[in-house]
């Protein structure tokens, strides 16, 4: 079995375009100013390979980092609401969502394999704009993903 990245790349963002929070969503890593709505960014960040039943194929936990960004704007006190409310509704649909339709054996919630479900707050400051984030990590847990050799 390979890994479908781009089929869990397609239902995360489908997540983040069906909330209606968001001006844009990309499936990378921006280098570029995201522009001035509400912009939602998801890339693969890392894949381990976990232990699993000791069958002769390979699970794997896929890390997929999702972040949101907002401009500074004003009234200052109204950026961080909107963005946690972002962040909550897209939390609330990888829970719901438990296997991203199936793709996944499950998004690993509480970190059974590593890092759990988390979001961490911060700023980003790109070509001269400043920009309030909120990274979500989210690990993903894909069973039978390489096949040992003897």
């Amino acid at each position: 079995m390979a890994l479908d990245i781009s089929g869990l790349l397609n239902e995360i963002v489908s997540h983040a375009m069906a909330s209606g929070h968001f001006e844009r969503v990309n499936a990378h890593e921006p280098e570029n100013p995201p522009g001035y709505g509400l912009t939602c960014a998801i890339w693969s960040n890392r894949i381990t390979a976990i232990r699993s039943s000791g069958l002769d194929s390979i699970t794997a936990r896929v890390e997929v980092t999702v972040r949101i960004m907002s401009p500074m704007f004003d009234p200052p006190d109204a950026i961080d609401p909107t963005v946690i409310a972002a962040v909550d509704d897209l939390c609330a649909a990888y829970s719901g969502d438990f296997t991203l339709g199936g793709l996944v054996r499950h998004v690993d919630l509480l970190g059974a394999h590593g890092t759990p479900l988390d979001v961490r707050a911060g700023y980003l400051q790109q070509d001269g704009m400043k920009y309030r984030v909120m990274d979500i990590t989210l690990p993903l847990i894909v069973n039978d993903l390489w096949t040992e050799a003897p």
